[in-house]
């Protein structure tokens, strides 16, 4: 085998696969000394076109890997007749950055946008800008309740990045290549914790997470990886009795230096066992391919004299337009994810400024916390000051919506929502889009297999028609939204767009009425049927038109059922995956929104005794029976009444627990060899085991179902290729099973 060359190719083992690493560094740089770091911190506090107090450029030093380049930059910036440093011009503001290479052990990552639109189970922090004689400085306050909250939101982030996405294989093999967005943050504490002054990546958390990956090896799950991610960005560093106090952001730095000296170390090591003919190991190439990353470290924010923020809000809003026109281009945030992250920024901007802010100056911060997130819908009551206002989900939207549409924010907040996406116009359709992820907030998590769809009808104008965004009409609170149908019917347009906000909001979140109603247009009622065509906004202003009492109770009874923690039946998510009825779900009452009988004493259509369940199908003729029954007479007489009803019934296949019966499976070992267990017996203990193994398999799954009910990260199963395994494993039993059909066929076969 010929000598290895310096520089060559190296093919590796990456868990299942392999890849060729172009390129890898046979030497690490050491650490910076203290008389380089200085001199950066004096030539950025002495450099006009930077704003930062000096511990944040004490983490920008300790974060360098050459400080000194870094401060030549700053140096000849100053000196010269333009800037050297890179410029980003957005709406209000320029920012200025230096490029660097840094450490991957000094940064922290951001707040994630990707998932921004998921309930997880860390809070994220309150976010606070910074300025200094009216003028903003380029770097945030991240407040945590403690440092225990610091550390799990970390690695909360690291974690679902990389359940989402992960570039490992690629960083593997040619490093980190693009250039990271950093810029300096204070963490502060509610419980008195000594403030931290770090480096956050606001773009490139992937690359960030996935550099995290390569270190942490093949076999390290999201969850390992983001635990060695903390234990080396959290690292304690005991002072000897010799050293004199540190606050305790350089006590975390020298933790951090510490783990990178035993990184150094290590790598040595591994170049040194594999000498001048042999290629690095796999953990030298880890450790090289990840200890040092591009970036550029955002140290300058300059605002324009026309910019309508405070100077505080000028950096933030600032780098969440770069971070936002860069995701549109490369890489893209999801529709939900970019709603929210337009939404939140725009309504911010309607509190600095405009109609929307005058109109609500007093409460709409408070709206906008209830908006985002930062307060929970428990809260509403608060918010609106009116304790009489059910603290639910639904009522959440119900307010927010109410809020959110009146003329006055409804203009600014769309025109600013246009600044920040760039768009000429915006549809009331693609405002609707907009408000969907805020609106489903309280159940993302409990109902997160019919949240797509939903989020698919809001954009297909959700609950916002003409009547809903005009002026003058109020929401009527009640805890029994049944009881708006009699003054709807008698002229309250309060009780009427009351019931739209409320019903609508249910339905569409039930997974009742979905984008572009109609694409599967049918005469008989069935699962997936509609008897015509609309928009959804359409079909819940039908559902609210005046004198229109089966829609009116369409609405209020589907606002009344409606459930924040689980999806009805309805849903179909079970009949869909083929699974039977889990009986335990049947025990506390089932939840299903049911049709409505204008001649029922309880207004609730009974077919052989039992309530029947609502389908699409209903909703949609209640919008308009007239027109629904125009279009349904010349099929009245094919002979297919009825066949619907039977469609929709997907309960009745019930399915014994596969652990009844059964004996405990500590019993099925044979005390004797199996040579000497006879062939039948060895059979039923094999069964036995089989049959308990299943139950537990179906335990361990409702349980997962039940914890996921809390969160929508991490995934139930694992990451995809633990997923992949489990879904194998599972298809070879069900296969099977399924092959043995065989053996019962012939006793289900009539005798000739």
């Amino acid at each position: 085998m010929p000598a290895y060359k310096v520089g060559a190719p190296i093919t590796v083992e990456w868990g299942k696969q392999q890849v060729e690493v172009s390129t890898v560094n046979h030497e690490l740089p050491d650490a910076s000394v203290v008389d380089e770091r200085n001199r950066l911190v004096r030539a950025g506090m002495s450099t006009p076109l930077a704003a930062l107090p000096e511990d944040a450029w004490h983490a920008v030093a300790r974060a360098a890997v050459t400080p000194e380049t870094v401060a030549l930059q700053l140096r000849e910036s100053q000196e010269a007749h333009t800037s050297l440093l890179l410029e980003e011009h957005v709406d209000g503001a320029t920012l200025r950055s230096v490029h660097a290479r840094v450490w991957l052990s000094e940064l922290f990552p951001a707040i994630q946008p990707r998932t921004g639109q998921e309930l997880l189970a860390v809070d994220d922090p309150q976010v606070q800008g910074m300025a200094e004689s009216g003028k903003p400085q380029a770097i945030l306050r991240y407040r945590y309740e403690s440092l225990k909250h610091l550390k799990r939101h970390v690695q909360q982030t690291i974690s679902t990045t990389l359940y989402r996405n992960s570039y490992a294989e690629s960083i593997l093999a040619r490093r980190v290549t693009r250039a990271l967005i950093v810029h300096p943050v204070i963490y502060d504490f509610d419980d008195g914790t000594e403030p931290v002054c770090a480096l956050v990546a606001r773009d490139g958390i992937t690359r960030l997470a996935s550099a995290w990956k390569v270190l942490a090896g093949p076999d390290c799950d999201p969850d390992s990886v983001a635990r060695l991610a903390v234990e080396t960005l959290l690292a304690p560093y005991q002072l000897s009795v010799s050293e004199p106090a540190k606050p305790l952001t350089q006590r975390m730095a020298l933790g951090r230096q510490s783990r990178r000296k035993q990184l150094r170390e290590e790598f040595n090591k591994e170049i040194d066992k594999a000498g001048a003919d042999e290629p690095p190991s796999l953990r030298a190439i880890q450790i090289a391919q990840s200890y040092l990353v591009p970036a550029h470290i955002t140290v300058g924010a300059q605002v324009y004299e026309r910019a309508s923020l405070n100077a505080e809000d000028v950096f933030d809003d600032a780098l969440r337009s770069i971070l936002a026109s860069v995701h549109v281009e490369f890489k893209p945030w999801d529709t939900a994810a970019q709603n929210v992250e337009v939404a939140g920024r725009a309504l911010k901007r309607v509190l600095h400024g405009g109609a929307g802010s005058n109109a609500f100056e007093d409460g709409l911060h408070a709206v906008y916390e209830l908006a985002v997130g930062l307060r929970r819908a428990s809260d509403t009551p608060h918010v609106y000051g009116d304790q009489s206002i059910p603290g639910t989900g639904l009522w959440r939207a119900v307010q927010l919506l109410h809020t959110l549409t009146r003329p006055a924010v409804f203009e600014e907040l769309r025109s600013r929502a246009k600044e920040i996406k760039g768009d000429r116009r915006m549809t009331d359709k693609g405002y609707a889009g907009l408000l969907g992820p805020i609106v489903d907030y309280p159940w993302r998590s409990s109902k997160k297999s019919a949240a797509q769809q939903a989020r698919n009808a809001w954009s297909n104008g959700g609950v916002l028609f003409k009547e809903v965004l005009e002026d003058s009409w109020a929401p009527i609170v009640t805890s029994d939204f049944t009881t708006l149908v009699e003054p709807a019917l008698k002229g309250s347009r309060d009780a009427r767009l009351t019931l739209a906000l409320a019903g609508g909001t249910a339905l569409i979140a039930d997974k009742l009425l979905t984008r572009n109603v109609g694409s599967s247009v049918g005469r008989t009622r069935a699962p997936g049927k509609v008897p015509f065509r609309g928009d959804v906004h359409k079909i819940i202003e039908g559902l609210a038109r005046k004198d229109n009492e089966l829609g009116f109770r369409t609405l209020a009874l589907a606002a009344q059922r409606f459930e924040d923690g689980r999806l009805p039946r309805n849903s179909g998510t079970r009949q869909q995956l083929g699974l039977p009825n889990d009986q335990g779900t049947e025990v506390d009452g089932e939840y299903q929104h049911l049709v409505v009988d204008l001649e029922a004493h309880d207004r609730i259509l009974l077919e052989d005794g039992e309530p029947v369940m609502l389908l699409e199908w209903d909703v949609v003729f209640a919008s308009d029976p007239k027109r629904a029954r125009q279009v349904l007479e010349p099929s009245t007489d094919d002979g297919s009444d009825g066949e619907g009803e039977d469609a929709i019934d997907g309960s009745a296949a019930s399915a014994s627990s596969p652990a009844g019966g059964v004996e405990d499976s500590d019993d099925a070992s044979p005390a004797m060899p199996d040579m000497e267990v006879p062939v039948e017996q060895q059979i039923q203990d094999r069964r036995r085991a089989l049959t308990n193994c299943l139950a537990d398999a179906k335990t361990c799954v409702d349980e997962l179902e039940k914890l996921g009910q809390a969160m929508t990260f991490p995934p139930l199963l694992g990451p995809a290729e633990d997923w992949m395994d489990s879904r194998d494993t599972a298809l070879y039993v069900l296969n099977a099973i399924q092959n043995h059909k065989g053996d019962y066929a012939a006793e289900e076969e009539p005798e000739d």
